[in-house]
């Protein structure tokens, strides 16, 4: 067999875009398909053709269905993709909702550029449309946790449990007599909803995430901080307004609004998830109960704080409304959905907090409002920014530097091979130098579109 390589199509020197291929003797598999989201130079690089032709990748290989993970399968199809979709059983129903709603989004920004006439392209199109996601769905085919699978010829893949978000899973595919692991994005020790990440043992070549390789965890209470903001707020007459993803962060806030409702420790203003996409994966809570630490009691009691909006006509009567209250919308970084009407009605209020509850990549409005932005762009408008912001990565979904360092610390022996992906530059080449001060381990920041060939480790 022809010698086993690595290129990272996209989630190198950037946090954003996941797309790694291994090839050998003419095979290709794909572990992760994402999306580019944030600045524009980004965004533009889902419309140009991959450096591989899309039929001649034999299989994907899904480690989890955020967007920037599993946001680009529609195309790859459409441009020829004719392989199966491999990943977890909640990861395929994840994956539903957020390519469903990824598909809306982008149809109606390309509905709305043309009407306004806003875009050089005549018409705006959308990168994928709805009719895509259709044909994309059939091909997910799904696999438990420890089972391993073979998705190509001659490679066999076992999924671990990696916490973040419901269904995630680190990927490790043996290949060729080298074992190559994926982290895909890593969830933190001791969350309240998510199991802790399950190490990996052994394995010849690492590929890590470094998301927050250059933090370390916020050790502050989030009640005591939530219950602050929220009290603040509604003394001042104002809303909370909380960017959330859909998928995972705002079930985590729920569930910490829910023990201060319980507690009595917050004002009892309304509370509303104004995410029809956060309602669906909310639910999918219930579907997949191994996949989480709550028991099916306590997941139907902490929904029931809230008020669910699933039309738009309710949205619009949120908007409306200048009474204290906490709203939950998605985006997470505010690069889309009804996030936007309601940062349009209340940004400017300086009675309004804005909690930023995530990371918030470059180019995107979310690390705009953490970077200090004075205004905002909304419907073609410069909004003016007087609401106070709450930058809280304590609600990060991905492990720290620290808790990265832990997990490396299950391998038995040091990774003849690593390589670090899916960080800004600072962060990524943080954990590098962690990684070598602290476990002796050589690793390379791995760069865009560079063939790495990958080897078995040499027996100690």
């Amino acid at each position: 067999m022809a010698g086993l390589t690595l290129t990272s199509l996209g989630g190198a020197g950037t946090v954003t875009g996941s797309k790694h291929l291994l090839q050998s003797g003419g095979t290709a598999l794909l572990v992760d398909c994402g999306l580019f989201q944030g600045i524009k130079n980004l965004r533009e690089a889902n419309w140009r053709p991959l450096p591989v032709d899309a039929g001649s990748i034999g299989a994907v290989v899904l480690t989890h269905a955020h967007l920037d993970h599993c946001g680009y399968l529609p195309r790859l199809i459409r441009d020829g993709f004719r392989g199966a979709i491999h990943c977890t059983p909640a990861t395929r129903s994840v994956a539903e909702i957020i390519l469903r709603d990824s598909a809306h989004l982008q149809e109606r920004d390309a509905d709305f550029a043309n009407q306004r006439k806003a875009s050089k392209h005549h018409p705006a199109l959308p990168l994928y449309d709805t009719d895509d996601v259709e044909a994309t769905l059939p091909r997910f085919e799904v696999h438990p946790p420890h089972r391993p699978f073979t998705p190509v010829p001659g490679a066999e893949v076992i999924f671990r449990g990696a916490g973040h978000i419901l269904g995630a899973a680190t990927a490790t595919v043996a290949w060729g007599g080298t074992t190559v692991a994926f982290t895909g994005d890593l969830g933190r020790y001791d969350d309240p909803l998510m199991h802790d990440p399950e190490p990996i043992t052994e394995a010849d070549v690492l590929v890590t995430e470094s998301t927050y390789g250059d933090r370390l965890r916020d050790t502050t209470s989030p009640l005591d901080v939530l219950a602050r903001i929220v009290t603040e707020t509604a003394d001042r007459g104002g809303t909370v307004l909380i960017p959330a993803f859909a998928v995972g962060r705002t079930q985590l806030i729920l569930y910490y609004l829910w023990q201060l409702r319980r507690a009595g420790t917050i004002p009892a203003v309304p509370i509303y998830v104004d995410s029809p996409m956060a309602i669906s994966a909310s639910e999918l809570l219930r579907t997949f109960p191994g996949d989480h630490k709550l028991d099916p009691a306590l997941t139907d009691e902490m929904f029931a704080i809230a008020k669910y909006t699933r039309d738009t006509e309710s949205s619009k009567a949120i908007s409306a409304d200048r009474s204290p209250k906490i709203v939950l919308s998605a985006s997470g970084m505010a690069t889309g959905g009804r996030i936007l009407h309601h940062l349009a009605a209340f940004a400017a209020d300086p009675a309004t907090t804005i909690v930023l509850a995530g990371y918030q990549s470059v180019g995107t409005r979310g690390r705009a409002l953490a970077d200090g932005a004075r205004f905002l762009k909304l419907y073609g408008e410069w909004v003016p920014i007087n609401a106070r912001i709450e930058d809280l990565h304590m609600f990060s979904a991905h492990a720290d530097g620290d808790e990265l360092i832990r997990w490396m610390t299950g391998f038995t022996r040091a990774p003849a091979q690593s390589f670090i992906v899916h960080g800004e530059p600072n962060a990524a080449d943080s954990l590098r130098l962690r990684m070598q001060r602290e476990l002796g381990w050589e690793a390379s920041v791995s760069v865009p579109n560079r063939v790495y060939s990958l080897g078995r480790r040499t027996p100690r």
